[in-house]
């Protein structure tokens, strides 16, 4: 097993295995962060990940409609259940966002 050069192995760990993902993958980026939205939706995925994911996919110019789009999309085959939970999750991770934005500009001015 290979030594952990860092504090943080499980975050490299999923880093290395995202890198992977989008390098072994046909798809172009804006594509390929939607699929893992709608992934995120199936599984029922908590905030954090969406929150990594929806930056992630900021990035790369995926907007609120193309999410919207999204949604709309897997509803038939998720359900409304899931739908709902993925907004709610959505909007707690859009919240942390903008709590951790608030913090470190907080600590910037002290």
């Amino acid at each position: 097993m290979a030594e952990q050069a860092t504090d943080t192995p499980v975050l490299d760990l999923l880093a290395a295995m995202t890198a992977d993902s989008i390098e072994a993958s046909s798809l172009d980026a804006q594509s390929l962060m939607l699929v893992r939205i709608a992934a995120l939706v199936a599984v029922d995925a908590p905030p954090a990940s969406y929150l990594l994911n929806l930056a992630a996919a900021g990035e790369v110019g995926v907007d609120a409609d193309q999410i919207r789009g999204v949604l709309t999309a897997i509803a038939p085959i998720v359900g409304t259940a899931r739908i709902a939970s993925a907004t709610g999750n959505i909007a707690r991770a859009l919240a942390i966002e903008i709590e951790l934005e608030a913090e470190l500009e907080a600590e910037g001015q002290a």
